[in-house]
């Protein structure tokens, strides 16, 4: 007789995302249009300082919550871009990326039966931790809402039960923004009650049109906010796994101490890394954003012209077009698309029911492979009217 397993991990299941990316492996002609990792290389300055902590043997363990040289580097980054105050001392945590970020947020704040309201759609990552800790998500659905959420509808889930709200804006999977009067209608419902609100905006360097409003910035919502950040999307450094965790003093005593005991700290040779990015890198992401606006355009017109309705993403490097009128579910279609189309797409439902009827679009790639992603999918389309009309007569 073998001894159980925690029940809850078989509540959770690999995300959506690579479930169609390790599908590759069998079709290894086709477009891959489904991870969010940049395609450009980490910038030379940055690789640099990494070869020089290691070549200097600063390989060993570094103070849990960081070297201070970083925080205090992550504390004037965040200060000089979104005048968010945060003490290096007490109110930041360098983590083993945002994943972890937000692993240790939960943990430190959630208590088995707990709500944690989440706009749907949204990244994959977020539900299964929640469920894990013996908590409840709760859906917000932004799908006809411009997959912004609508302040109204976010105070009627609120209850008792609620402990957090969790935000991604700009968002994956949609790649839209939340406007500065859109931040202030939903700063009126949140400031009157007692949650907290944890901020993923690990894709705020990657906004690229209007300006990031940081949910911190709002002095009544500061001492309840976590907000979630790193270097993997706006530097170009996945792999680095590198990020930050700001919030409230009082409860970041509290995380410390989950971090400490799961990650110890985090890689030193990234984190010398990290305080070049933030102190000589800080024109990197802009560089980067010319690229992906011109990528995101492209598709947007090749999208249009094939009839698949999409929402105009103005951050992240994402979009999530609509297939509602083709009457097949996202994943069926991703699965035909792939199987006898040669493109590689993530369904929306993968993000979870509220993103049924659509799929993501990733084009964090090479102009040559979007091209040729699009060429595929539209002749994939066409052969797909076609048996459809053939059907009907």
């Amino acid at each position: 007789m073998s001894p159980s397993i925690n029940p809850r991990v078989h509540e959770i299941a690999i995300s959506g995302i690579r479930q169609f990316a390790n599908q590759l492996v069998h079709y290894p002609d086709a477009v891959n249009l489904t991870i969010g990792q940049p395609d450009f290389p980490t910038p030379d300055n940055v690789k640099q300082a990494a070869i020089s902590a290691i070549e200097n043997d600063l390989t060993g363990y570094s103070h849990n919550a960081g070297l201070i040289d970083l925080r205090n580097a992550v504390s004037k980054f965040f200060y000089g871009t979104y005048n968010l105050t945060y003490n290096a001392e007490t109110d930041i945590i360098i983590t083993i990326g945002a994943s972890e970020a937000i692993d240790t947020t939960f943990r430190a704040i959630l208590e088995p039966g707990d709500e944690v309201i989440l706009p749907a759609p949204f990244y994959t990552g977020y539900e299964p931790i929640i469920k894990l800790l013996g908590c409840t998500p709760v859906y917000l659905n932004t799908s006809d809402t411009g997959f912004v959420p609508d302040p109204k509808r976010l105070e009627a889930l609120i209850n008792e039960n609620t402990k957090a709200i969790l935000f991604n804006f700009p968002s994956n999977p949609t790649g839209v923004t939340i406007e500065k009067e859109q931040m202030d209608a939903l700063e009126q419902v949140l400031a009157q009650k007692d949650v907290f609100i944890v901020s993923d905006e690990i894709y705020s360097l990657n906004t690229f049109e209007g300006t990031h409003t940081p949910f911190a910035s709002y002095p009544s919502l500061k001492d309840k906010t976590f907000t979630i950040h790193g270097l993997s999307k706006s530097h170009s450094m996945t792999g680095w796994r590198i990020g930050f965790l700001m919030g409230p003093t009082d409860v970041m005593k509290h995380c410390i101490k989950i971090h400490q005991y799961n990650a110890v700290c985090a890689s030193l040779p990234s984190q010398y890394a990290a305080i070049e990015a933030l102190t000589n890198g800080r024109d990197n992401p802009a560089k980067m954003n010319e690229h992906y606006i011109n990528r995101r355009d492209y598709l947007l017109e090749r999208l249009h012209a094939m009839g698949l309705p999409v929402e105009i993403p103005k951050g992240a490097f994402y979009l999530f077009p609509s297939i509602q009128h083709l009457g097949m579910t996202s994943f069926e279609f991703c699965t035909k698309l792939l199987q006898d189309g040669g493109v590689a797409c993530v369904p929306g439902s993968a993000f979870s029911s509220y993103g049924e009827g659509f799929i993501r679009i990733s084009y964090a790639y090479k102009m040559d492979t979007l091209i040729e992603g699009m060429d595929r999918m539209d002749k994939f389309l066409q052969s797909l009217n076609n048996t459809r009309n053939v059907e009907s007569v």
